[in-house]
C-alpha cells in the first residue's frame, strides 16, 4: 500500500546511547533530517550533545518520563513529527522458570508498554497531519524462539503483535508501521544484557547456574561476534529505507540469520525447529 510522504523530516528516535539507535540518529542527521535522540543516562545524553544532538532524556519504563518527553519533542519539532522510532529495549537472559515476576514486567515494561505509551502520545499529532511512519525496532526473536532468552522473545513478539494490529488500524489515516527485525548485530548490546541480567538471575540457585556463568562471563568479556553479524550501520540504512520508501514493507529483515529464520519458520515443523534453535543455542 502507498502512504503519503513525509512533508518534513522530522524524527524521535528512543534509545540512542550506543548501537542502533545511535547509528539511525547519525544516518538521519547526515542525509537531512532534524533528530531527536533519547537516552536514559546523563553521560549519554552529554555524548549525544557534543555530536550535534539536542537529545531528551527518556525512561521507557516510566510513563511520566515518557509524557514528559513526549511533549518537550512535538514542541522542539514544531508541532510536527514525521516519523518516529522506537529502539530502546533491554534483554532479560535466563530460563524462564528462573525469572521473577519483577524481571518479567521490567522486560515488557521497556521493550513493549514503553514504546506503546509512547507512540499513543505521538499518534494523535499524525493523525491530524494525515501522514507519518512508526518503526518499531523487533528482532529474529520475534520470530522464532530460543532458550534462555524466552523473556526477550516473548517482548518481541508482543510488539510484533501490537505493530501489525496498529498497522491495520493506522492505515487509513496515512500512518505506516513498520517493523525491523535485526539479527546479530555487533553492538554493546549482549554485554548491557549480561550485566542487566546479573541483577535479576540468582546464579547459585536452581539447575542453570554453571550455564548462567558461562554465558554471562562470555558476554561482558567481548567475544568475537556471532556468525553472519553486520554493523549498527546496516539496521540504520534499512530504517531510513522504511522511512522513505513509497510503499514501505511492513517487516524488514537484517543479516541473513534474521531471513533464514524467517524462512525456517514456515517450513520446518515444530519439532524440528526445536532441535535447530536448541543446537544454534548450544544447550
Amino acid at each position: 500500500m502507498k502512504y503519503p510522504h513525509i512533508a518534513e523530516k522530522k524524527v524521535l528516535i528512543t534509545g540512542c546511547s550506543s548501537g542502533i539507535g545511535l547509528a539511525t540518529a547519525e544516518r538521519l542527521k547526515r542525509n537531512g533530517w532534524q533528530v531527536i535522540p533519547t537516552a536514559r543516562k546523563q553521560e549519554d545524553l552529554d555524548m549525544l550533545s557534543e555530536l550535534g544532538f539536542q537529545p531528551l532524556a527518556c525512561d521507557v519504563a516510566d510513563p511520566e518520563s515518557v509524557e514528559e518527553m513526549a511533549h518537550k519533542a512535538l514542541e522542539m519539532l514544531g508541532g510536527t513529527i514525521g516519523a518516529l522510532v522506537n529502539n530502546a529495549g533491554i534483554a532479560q537472559m535466563g530460563a524462564i522458570e528462573d525469572l521473577t515476576r519483577a524481571a518479567l514486567t521490567r522486560q515488557f515494561e521497556v521493550n513493549v508498554f514503553g514504546a506503546q505509551d509512547l507512540s499513543n502520545r505521538i499518534i494523535p499529532t499524525m493523525q491530524a497531519q494525515g501522514w507519518g511512519r512508526i518503526v518499531n525496532v523487533s528482532s529474529v526473536y520475534g520470530r522464532v524462539v530460543a532458550p534462555m532468552v524466552g523473556a526477550y522473545c516473548a517482548s518481541k513478539y508482543a510488539m510484533e503483535a501490537l505493530s501489525d494490529a496498529m498497522r491495520i488500524e493506522l492505515r487509513s489515516c496515512g500512518i505506516a508501521v513498520i517493523l525491523i527485525e535485526p539479527g546479530p548485530i555487533v553492538t554493546e548490546f549482549r554485554k548491557n544484557a549480561a550485566e542487566h541480567s546479573l541483577q535479576n538471575l540468582d546464579i547459585e540457585k536452581g539447575r542453570y547456574g554453571d550455564k548462567y556463568r558461562r554465558k554471562l562471563n562470555k558476554a561482558k568479556a567481548k567475544p568475537k561476534a556471532p556468525p553472519f553479524s553486520l554493523p549498527p550501520d546496516a539496521v540504520a540504512k534499512k530504517i531510513e529505507q522504511a522511512l522513505t520508501a513509497n510503499s514501505p514493507g511492513s517487516r524488514y529483515y537484517v543479516t541473513l540469520p534474521a531471513h533464514a529464520a524467517s524462512v525456517l519458520r514456515r517450513i520446518l515443523p515444530t519439532s524440528l525447529l526445536d532441535r535447530v534453535l536448541a543446537k544454534s543455542a548450544r544447550t
